[in-house]
């Protein structure tokens, strides 16, 4: 892995993206971008009401995540993403819409920022989607991490997302071009010096 890569994680919440960002980063010595959470300033509206937040969420995580690309650009080495920019679009804003937290004008409006907002971004070069179809294990993870305001986070919200992340891989590789590694995490820990070292040796074959 000698000329620059750009690789991206993708994954309901609570997959362990950003636990694996920060592996892959470690090992193969990737510049990490983490994802845009803990400095969003509507997180914790957003889950007190969503219907009356997604549409602002969402164009806060877009702006976010086009200044990550931007700023993945001028970076000489190879860098990782925790969380691709497209699976706002094509999973969270559809999926919001679709529980009525968007309404249809909102969405449109969203995807024609998302189209004006992503000429001329470089896509990620590959990505790695953390499959996890168990909401308990994405329930528990979630709790474990402790993010106040996730924890109305339900598993029926979790199941929908995971239907949209079903078509993810196909529409990476129809839409956008991209390769996609599909990893089950539902019994990874991350943690476990053999399962991370192959889940690693699975990853730097796909990225070479």
């Amino acid at each position: 892995m000698t000329s620059k890569r750009f690789v991206a994680l993708a994954g309901n919440i609570g997959s362990g993206k950003t636990t694996v960002a920060k592996l892959v980063s470690r090992r193969f010595g990737y510049e990490l971008f983490d994802e845009p959470v803990i400095d969003n300033r509507f997180l914790r509206h957003y889950y007190g009401d969503m219907r009356r937040w997604s549409f602002t969420l969402q164009l806060e995580f877009l702006i976010k995540r086009v200044q990550h690309h931007e700023l993945i650009q001028t970076v000489p080495k190879s860098c990782i993403q925790d969380r691709t920019l497209i699976e706002d679009p094509e999973i969270f804003a559809k999926y919001l819409h679709g529980l009525g937290h968007m309404t249809d004008d909102e969405l449109q409006l969203y995807l024609e920022y998302f189209e004006r907002l992503n000429r001329g971004v470089r896509q990620p070069d590959r990505v790695i989607y953390l499959q996890c179809h168990d909401t308990e294990t994405l329930l528990k993870r979630i709790g474990a991490r402790g993010r106040k305001e996730e924890a109305g986070i339900g598993g029926d919200f979790l199941a929908g997302l995971n239907g949209y992340y079903l078509a993810l891989p196909a529409v990476l590789k129809s839409k956008y071009g991209i390769d996609t590694m599909i990893f089950d995490v539902t019994h990874f820990d991350v943690h476990d010096a053999a399962q991370a070292d192959a889940f690693l040796a699975l990853a730097e074959a796909f990225l070479r």
